[in-house]
């Protein structure tokens, strides 16, 4: 897997809704085998130093576009509100592992712009005859991101695909789609059989933490089974990695290999690095990630030799964590050797 970035250029730039857009991005042929995608990745943004990642907002044999919801004062966000036509970004292929799969019955449930990947996800798998129920919420009907997608897809698909807004700061004619997500809603939503978890092939949560911890623990109350359930973290506003406890590291340093691109590259992380990914850039060694707080997993990779545990994490899934993977950004060596590969799928 190749995790250099590629200048794109951008095609269109649509509103979609209140402080958001829709970029879609020109894809030369010579690069549409790099940006094969999954419904339900994201890609990583470069101007810079500066990275961002976005969720893309298209199905497979749609081109390449992801959604920006602005964040006020946000480094990327903001002014990607403003990008025209003609400009140019640096782009990383696409990374994540929130993707569609076998399902056919699908229960997604989303809050504000952790709707773009469902976007995908949904089209994806309506295209191929399965059924989704989308629980969508926003503060208002104007905040509504790809409002008319979701539209077109309901029309599109009678029978096959539910749409349920639910709204915090407006009123509807059911009171039951008021309020915000919670695990309490989506227990109301069920009671009413407006949803039916217990019968989904799975359940995709994509929003803030405290929406998706309260809605998981709702489902397997309601006998949906772990296994079912995939959950995509907002990353942190704008990229900002939330507080990590202190870390204390030998003196001498901790000797890491990496194998990234199939070459191996070693440099050492010393006691006074913030973190094994810019050990590796003061060696000139360009590691793949976005986020440096453990929500993205662009910097995921697999234990070869050595021990390490992570400060936090907040998309590895436990069987990832059993099969020796680590976030490359959250990896804390607990020996004097750590050989990390980057290529492992």
């Amino acid at each position: 897997m190749a995790h250099g970035f590629h200048k794109l250029t951008i095609a269109e730039v649509r509103p979609e809704g209140e402080g958001a857009v829709a970029v879609r991005f020109d894809l030369p042929e010579a690069l549409a085998e790099a940006f094969t995608f999954r419904p339900g990745q994201h890609l990583t943004l470069r101007q810079g130093e500066l990275r961002r990642s976005y969720s893309i907002a298209c199905a497979p044999g749609e081109g390449l576009s992801v959604g920006i919801r602005c964040v006020p004062g946000g480094a990327m966000s903001d002014p990607a509100q403003g990008w025209r036509v003609g400009d140019s970004l640096e782009v990383m292929p696409p990374e994540g592992r929130f993707t569609l799969g076998a399902e056919q019955d699908l229960l997604l449930i989303a809050a504000g712009s952790g709707i773009t990947p469902m976007v995908a996800i949904a089209k994806a798998a309506l295209a191929r005859g399965g059924r989704v129920t989308l629980v969508y919420g926003n503060r208002g009907i104007g905040t509504i991101m790809f409002r008319e997608t979701l539209d077109a897809l309901k029309d599109h698909h009678l029978g096959r695909f539910t749409l349920i807004h639910v709204l915090s700061r407006e009123g509807q004619d059911v009171p039951l789609l008021e309020g915000r997500i919670d695990g309490a809603k989506i227990a109301q939503l069920a009671r009413a059989g407006a949803i039916g978890p217990q019968g989904a092939d799975g359940v995709f949560l994509c929003g803030p933490g405290a929406m998706i911890e309260a809605v998981q623990a709702t489902l397997q109350d309601l006998g949906v089974a772990a296994t079912k359930i995939h959950h995509e973290y907002f990353t942190p506003a704008e990229g900002s990695a939330p507080p990590r406890p202190p870390v204390e590291r030998p003196a001498e340093g901790v000797a890491i290999e990496v194998i990234l691109d199939g070459a191996r590259r070693a440099f050492r992380l010393e006691a006074g690095d913030e973190d094994l990914i810019a050990a590796a850039h003061r060696a000139g060694v360009e590691l793949p990630w976005s986020c440096r707080g453990g929500m993205c997993c662009t910097c995921r990779c697999k234990r070869v030799e050595g021990e390490a545990e992570m400060a936090q994490n907040w998309s590895l899934e436990p069987w990832e964590i059993e099969a020796g993977y680590i976030l490359g950004c959250q990896a804390q060596p607990k020996g004097d050797k750590l050989v990390l590969d980057f290529d492992a799928a």
